[in-house]
């Protein structure tokens, strides 16, 4: 089998966010998928801090991956040793590379279980006002200057165009950067929803205001995990 478990958002989010399940599925499950090491340790130990760390046996699965790369996880996977997929945060397969595994696990007759746990996008979308009936999830918008010019504009006229709601987001360390390119190219009458440090008790923050009532209090973004939206 193979279960796509839930990461937390924060590092302080209440357990009680979570089903009791995923703690009995970690502690029966060695063999995991994950983004980055260290992560993948920190929140299997965050869910289920009696396991035992020297059990683990984690495999590499990143944006570089190809299913070739993991011939030793899917030979054992074929033999019936069970495996999880974490995120880096968040649900798995949405905005990182884990659908490789699972459409590789369709192919060959493994049973895919999704655990249910918190979705960033999903819940900003929720606290943000906007259309929740029609909406599109962008993952990460071009780095380059003017490729992103044009996307944010992309963006904003399909939303003008189709009311549909544009979600997105950013690495941490570059939110600044996309707020401020934000401001810049969208007209001053657009909405726009910061939705950041989602499931922190203490410092969450979602704010829905208009491109000219945003440039008038910029928030400070920096490292700060966050979701944007664009819509009516």
């Amino acid at each position: 089998m193979l279960y796509l478990l839930p990461a937390y958002l924060s590092e302080h989010s209440p357990s009680d966010y979570f089903a009791p399940a995923i703690c009995d599925i970690i502690m029966n499950v060695d063999h995991y998928f994950v983004e980055n090491e260290k992560t993948g340790r920190k929140v299997i130990k965050f869910f289920a801090p009696e396991k035992k760390q020297s059990d683990l046996k984690l495999f590499l699965l990143d944006k570089y991956s190809v299913t070739a790369d993991l011939k030793d996880a899917q030979n054992m996977m074929k033999e019936g040793v069970d495996f999880g997929i974490l995120s880096e945060a968040g649900l798995p397969c949405i905005g990182d590379p884990g659908n490789i595994m699972v459409g590789w696990a369709h192919k060959n007759n493994i049973r895919v279980i999704p655990i249910n746990g918190p979705s960033s996008f999903v819940l900003a979308l929720i606290a943000s006002g906007f259309n929740g009936q029609q909406f599109s999830f962008h993952g990460y918008l071009p780095i380059d200057k003017e490729q992103k010019k044009k996307e944010i504009q992309n963006l904003e006229n399909l939303v003008g165009k189709t009311g549909f709601t544009q979600i997105f987001m950013e690495t941490p360390y570059r939110n600044n950067q996309l707020f401020d390119d934000l401001i810049k190219f969208l007209n001053p009458n657009t909405k726009l929803c910061i939705a950041a440090n989602i499931n922190d008790p203490e410092t969450e923050f979602i704010r829905t205001k208009t491109s000219a009532d945003w440039k008038k209090s910029k928030p400070e973004l920096h490292k700060i995990p966050a979701v944007f939206l664009i819509g009516k």
